[in-house]
């Protein structure tokens, strides 16, 4: 475990301390109960890490941000929720969705006291620049919000270009760590020219993160990636690499994916056969050379940074991320 792993997992740790906190005591019970179910149910928190990162940068202290790095936690898992309802999800990191394990209403109305815990929660580390936080923070929800409804409506559409894609990540994906690393770097004090920097850190970091999502979907171990593989191709997903496959090719593997729309979906036995396509295509080295151009570009925002250990960081985990963290 190198210095900037270490410092990772110890940040997580109090991370984890503050958002176990969160409910302890709290009624009734019928609310809190699945707001903590949710809290408890895993992930790495890189958000919450991504918002520390963001006041490193600016020289601040990771103490004076964990309230708003948990605030951010919180907002994403509000996001899960109410994403698993509209998708009809049943497991969510190996376990019961909350409308699964409770009901419908219930997961509703704890989405609804997340959000409203997720400002509270960034309130307390506001100081002078309290506006401009709250607006960096609103306007990554309304962001979110409308990825998701582009990832819906691409659902019914027959025809999504790689650019609507592209479009539809930055929103739903990326622009959440983007704001992450900004109101991190707001929250410290930094300059209008250093939290743009933060904000195509987190951007870029976001979007290599999602098409990294996408290869690890058809490239991964099972057992490691932790969901079926080719899962996206089951669902019918048009993914980076489902639209790439379907531009370059012709005739009849062309007819294939175009029945993969139709059908909305295609059967489990035929994975191999569409994962041998994106090979022959070339579109698996394709998206690789997307998710490293993205990852760069991260990289390069951060050149700003003047402390180098700090630097380092970001560098350390915009590289990680390509591996995806433990």
């Amino acid at each position: 475990m190198n210095q900037y792993e270490k410092y990772y997992k110890n940040e997580l740790v109090k991370i984890e301390n503050k958002i176990q906190n969160l409910f302890n005591g709290k009624e009734p019970s019928s609310l809190y109960d699945p707001c903590s179910y949710i809290m408890k149910s895993g992930g790495k928190r890189l958000r919450p890490f991504l918002v520390i990162m963001g006041a490193l940068a600016i020289g601040g202290k990771s103490k004076d941000v964990l309230n708003a790095a948990v605030s951010v936690e919180v907002l994403h898992n509000f996001t899960l929720v109410h994403d698993d309802i509209m998708d009809n999800a049943d497991i969510r990191r190996g376990q019961k969705t909350l409308h699964i394990k409770y009901d419908v209403s219930t997961a509703i109305l704890a989405g609804d006291n997340l959000i409203a815990l997720a400002y509270l929660n960034l309130l307390k580390d506001c100081k002078g620049n309290c506006e401009n936080v709250l607006n960096s923070f609103t306007q990554g929800i309304i962001e979110i919000c409308e990825g998701q409804s582009y990832d819906k409506d691409f659902e019914n559409r027959k025809s999504v270009s790689l650019d609507d894609y592209l479009l539809m990540i930055q929103k739903k994906t990326a622009a959440l760590a983007e704001m992450c690393c900004s109101i991190g770097g707001q929250l410290a004090g930094g300059s209008k020219k250093e939290i743009k920097q933060l904000e195509a850190y987190g951007r870029n970091l976001g979007m290599a993160f999602q098409l990294q999502d996408d290869l690890l979907d058809i490239t991964a171990d099972q057992a490691e990636f932790g969901k079926i593989i080719g899962g996206d191709l089951v669902e019918g997903k048009k993914t980076y690499l489902f639209l790439k496959a379907l531009e370059k090719s012709k005739g009849k593997i062309k007819k294939e994916f175009e029945s993969v729309i139709k059908n909305k979906g295609c059967k489990k036995e035929d994975i191999p056969k569409f994962k041998k396509y994106y090979e022959e295509l070339g579109v698996i080295s394709d998206t690789s050379k997307e998710v490293i151009n993205f990852t760069n570009k991260a990289i390069k925002a951060v050149n700003f940074i003047e402390d180098e250990k700090t630097r380092n960081l970001f560098i350390w985990l915009a590289n990680a991320l390509i591996n995806r963290i433990k």
